[in-house]
């Protein structure tokens, strides 16, 4: 069925167009988009709406995510769960612990400085006090296991939230919590969380401009080392007598993490002999359990990620495809290693191929690169974005799919969008949207409560300023009223 209906589509597409609506045709034009750059699909049932250019590979944006989401949810399933451990096969001596403390990272998405001190909270409960060897901080689940070292920033904010880029051992998605607080004449900063020797200043100049500005005024931040301890220096300006709270990636994830680590162990009264180091291989001999955190279930993971478009925990989806499997007493275990030494991103491609195979959707035109659409690679046809959207509801867990996704007027992405249409809390959809980019792909019910499958995609310098948006939501209300 699935096959034969993305068929019709192309179909259509090739032969007899079922033409863009009148209204979406004129906003375009009005807003000098051209038809070309845009990819458009409706299917109600096997009958095909809207077919305009629905085979051109395109630049999806966040639309990406369905694939790595449905795929995940499928191949990993709905128990899945990435988890963090403490190991060693060190004894416990008079309160020591003789050897090397492993911190292994799983993919455990709700990693955060809480679940770290509880973890190490386990260790002084079973009486260790010290740690004699070092503490090892491996993340070699992901291969590479460090994949921000090297990549250029995707755009002039490195700093932000949305350029996270996760490895194995994830925490706090490496951010920096400052709060700063000015008067007429300083600024105050405070930084959350407590690292060891890490420390916080301003070089800001302070302006006579409103508060509500301080974005404009905002530099990207750095950090310098001084011996052993690390300075975060922020740039720019900020208003006078303003108070404004902001999150900051900018250490680097090592030192983030082994210097939280540090700072938890301390507090707990805990002391270590050695120091702080990446694994470069896994442990020669075998290992024990002392603590572990285990990440919500992904149906959970997956409602952050769509309703809130979050790539830091797409990616991490995306590489935990490529590197877990379900276990079904543990949520996860790593996969064997295979003999062609795949990195995790390709095998995490071939998972994503694999499952469109079994679809019978056709994979010419996808291009993966990080499975959550902050790519300037990444490319997708609208056609198979509709195989997927079909795939979804013909799924087991086809609820926890669509629970993840934005709800028109409601929720997540979408919650400001299309209030006073019938389409609101009726529509449920993924949106997507980079410079010269923006999309939508998902379900809308229309006007004789029947479900469509609506993707549409535009390419086009003209999207900008909302233009582009205006002209998807035309397309969601016109089906919503279509009958």
């Amino acid at each position: 069925m699935l096959c034969r209906l993305v068929a019709a589509a192309f179909l259509v597409t090739g032969v007899a167009q079922a033409a863009l609506p009148e209204p979406v045709a004129q906003l375009m034009q009005a807003a000098r988009i051209p038809q070309e750059a845009a990819g458009v699909i409706v299917l109600r049932g096997e009958a095909v709406l809207v077919s305009h250019n629905a085979g051109q590979s395109m630049s999806p944006a966040s639309t990406m995510k369905l694939f790595t989401t449905l795929t995940a949810l499928e191949q990993l399933g709905p128990a899945f769960r990435g988890r963090t451990e403490l190991r060693s096969d060190a004894e416990v001596v008079d309160g020591v612990l003789m050897g090397d403390l492993i911190l292994r990272g799983g993919a455990d998405a709700d990693l955060n400085a809480d679940a770290l001190t509880h973890m190490l909270e386990a260790l002084r409960n079973q009486g260790i006090r010290r740690i004699q060897g070092d503490l090892v901080i491996d993340r070699l689940l992901f291969t590479p296991s460090r994949p921000a070292l090297g990549q250029p920033p995707f755009d002039e904010y490195p700093w932000a939230y949305y350029n996270v880029i996760p490895d194995a051992a994830l925490v706090n998605t490496n951010l920096l919590k400052v709060t700063m607080r000015s008067t007429a004449d300083q600024v105050s900063l405070v930084m959350q969380p407590e690292m060891d020797k890490v420390g916080i200043r301003s070089d800001m100049q302070l302006s006579d401009t409103p508060c509500a500005t301080w974005e404009n005024g905002w530099r990207t931040p750095s950090y310098a080392r001084q011996g052993d301890r690390i300075e975060v220096i922020l740039h720019g300006a900020f208003p006078k007598d303003c108070t404004k709270a902001t999150s900051i990636n900018v250490l680097d994830s090592q030192d983030y993490l082994a210097r939280l680590l540090l700072a938890a162990w301390h507090k707990l009264g805990g002391s270590l002999n050695g120091e702080v180091r990446e694994a470069t291989s896994s442990a020669a001999q075998p290992t024990r359990l002392l603590a572990e955190h285990v990440s919500r279930s992904l149906p959970e993971i997956l409602r952050d990620t769509n309703k809130l478009s979050d790539n830091t925990l797409a990616r991490t989806i995306f590489l935990s495809l490529g590197s877990l499997e379900a276990d079904p007493m543990l949520g996860s275990k790593p996969l064997p290693p295979d003999a062609g030494g795949a990195s995790t991103p390709m095998r995490a491609e071939t998972a994503i191929r694999a499952w469109l195979r079994q679809h019978n959707i056709d994979g010419n035109g996808l291009v993966l690169d990080n499975g959550s659409g902050l790519s300037r690679s990444e490319r997708a046809t609208p056609a198979q974005l509709a195989g997927v959207l079909q795939a979804g509801l013909k799924s087991l867990w086809m609820p926890e799919f669509l629970a993840s996704l934005p709800i028109a007027a409601t929720d997540g992405t979408m919650r400001r969008r299309l209030q006073d249409s019938p389409a609101a809390q009726r529509a449920r959809l993924k949106t997507g949207s980079l410079k010269g980019v923006i999309a939508i792909a998902g379900y809308v019910t229309d006007a004789n409560n029947q479900p469509c499958i609506v993707v549409a995609i535009l390419n086009d310098e003209h999207v900008a300023n909302g233009a582009g948006r205006a002209v998807l939501d035309t397309l969601v209300d016109w089906v919503a009223r279509n009958n």
